[in-house]
């Protein structure tokens, strides 16, 4: 267990690392692919030098998140070996699409937008600028279907041969591409994405304004920044409602330790903070029905009837069935050449009971729930800042739309200050996700004290200090290379 314990400190991690550039990554191509495309437009030099700064800053943030995401991907293999034998004929296929197909559209492209100035006309560097944006947005949705698939593992059958879940066909292929839990965590993580770039330029933009430079780049970028920041934060709502949907019909115990339900039922209250509730809100929320059932963290462990009249087992009873899955696999494997008969009974007994075959694996009912503080205040805290960060974008839009600006100095240290809260905002989101799934590398069907390598606590360890080093190292680096550009400029003449 100290093991399993230093493994997932270690991907967390480097997750939540490589999560502090994915979002910006989002955010300003679609900044500096409009700033291009009024530049195209309008034929004005000045859009030219905008879009070029902001570039710049891009491709800071965008080279350091190459670097940790390829980290993401060898630790699957290091880390989480047994996982990665389970799930390799499945999740091998939507990361090796994004590499082949999504990675190299966007670096290519990346390369044309960086250096083609003035080498290929307007109009081709303007297509670069946005299938650069656009590759890394394809980029996220392979990697969104790999987790999705993790958190709603649809699409694929076990096979006790081979001891993996497996694609069958083009259909089950399909239905893992469109997964809807991959379908609204894709909309939901490049719609923050858009909100992060956004809360980013309008403080950056403020801080010229706070120092009396670049005054009409400054105007122009948080007039632009607050848009598409605004336009993400209109997304993220109406993706995050979806994913409500999904977690009360998929994971409702995630929703639960989100709302610290310990019983539901029909007009299920939702919390804003322990003892402040608001009744059937969150029926409502979670199934889009006053009347909805939503249950609780007591009533998914002693089980229940969901609103489509169908009895969930006890979690008990889903690990007395999960223990019996596992029996008959051992008998399969056993018998399977010696005995064909009592080995096809083995597999009968497998196919009966197999959905719940990562229960087996449980020593107590309540290894199911996750550590609901955590999930709770993490919810509320993402919701908070996210609430925060729209009034910070409505007021950008509406100075810089009626040019009132002007001595707004607490405005430019507010919204400076947004930039690490809209930091803090998106890991809080991918906290609710991945903590509240727990005990489960992949939902039901296995377990992460089953998913593990086979290495000493001691080897984990100290490969997790090593990489907090680099990455301390990397994000100091970073942040004064970006701080450097930043205090440079566009260098922009004020007409």
């Amino acid at each position: 267990m100290e093991t399993v314990l230093w493994s997932r400190l270690q991907f967390a991690m480097t997750a939540a690392y490589h999560w502090l550039f994915v979002p910006l990554t989002l955010g300003l191509s679609l900044v500096m692919a409009i700033m291009e495309t009024l530049y195209v437009v309008k034929k004005d030099d000045f859009w030219r030098k905008t879009a070029q700064f902001w570039m710049k800053i891009f491709a800071i943030n965008f080279a350091v998140g190459i670097a940790t995401g390829i980290i993401l991907e060898f630790e699957f293999g290091t880390n989480w070996s047994n996982y990665s034998w389970f799930v390799g004929d499945m999740f091998g296929a939507p990361l090796a699409i994004e590499g082949i197909l999504a990675f190299f559209m966007e670096a290519t492209f990346f390369a044309v937008m960086f250096f083609g100035w003035n080498k290929v006309s307007k109009r081709f560097h303007l297509l670069s600028t946005w299938l650069t944006g656009i590759g890394a947005t394809i980029s996220a949705y392979w990697i969104l279907v790999a987790n999705g698939w993790m958190q709603n593992p649809v699409g694929t059958t076990f096979n006790p041969d081979t001891v993996r879940s497996e694609m069958a066909s083009a259909q089950a292929f399909w239905e893992v591409v469109t997964n809807p839990v991959a379908v609204s965590k894709f909309f939901h993580s490049v719609s923050s994405g858009w909100v992060t770039g956004g809360v980013f330029v309008v403080a950056v933009s403020g801080w010229y304004l706070l120092r009396n430079r670049e005054r009409k780049f400054a105007r122009k970028s948080m007039l632009i920044g607050a848009i598409v920041g605004l336009v993400g934060t209109g997304a993220v709502m109406l993706s995050g409602d979806s994913s409500g949907v999904h977690a009360a019909k998929y994971q409702p115990m995630k929703l639960a330790a989100a709302e610290g339900l310990e019983n539901g039922g029909p007009r299920a209250p939702f919390s804003i903070i322990p003892g402040v509730e608001v009744p059937g809100i969150l029926s409502i929320l979670a199934t889009h029905d006053l009347d909805g059932v939503v249950p609780g963290i007591n009533d998914i462990l002693n089980g229940y009837t969901d609103n489509e009249g169908n009895v969930v087992p006890s979690v008990e009873e889903k690990m007395e069935r999960g223990r019996q899955a596992l029996d008959a696999l051992a008998a399969y494997r056993k018998l399977k050449d010696t005995n064909p008969l009592a080995a096809e009974a083995a597999r009968a007994i497998l196919d009966e009971n197999v959905q719940y075959m990562g229960y087996g694996h449980l020593e107590k009912a309540e290894d199911v729930v996750p550590p609901v503080p955590v999930v709770f205040w993490a919810f509320r805290l993402m919701i908070g800042l996210g609430m925060l960060m729209a009034l910070m974008l409505l007021l950008a839009l509406i100075f810089a739309w009626r040019d009132t600006l002007e001595n707004k100095n607490w405005f430019y240290w507010a919204a400076l200050a947004c930039i690490p809260l809209v930091i803090v905002c998106g890991q809080c989101g991918w906290i609710v996700a991945e903590v509240g799934r727990q005990p489960w590398t992949i939902q039901g069907l296995l377990p992460v004290n089953v998913a593990i390598s086979s290495l000493s606590p001691t080897a984990v360890k100290t490969t997790f200090f090593l990489f907090l080093a680099i990455f301390a190292l990397f994000l100091v680096i970073e942040i004064r290379i970006m701080l450097r550009a930043i205090r440079k400029g566009p260098q922009i003449k004020e007409s």
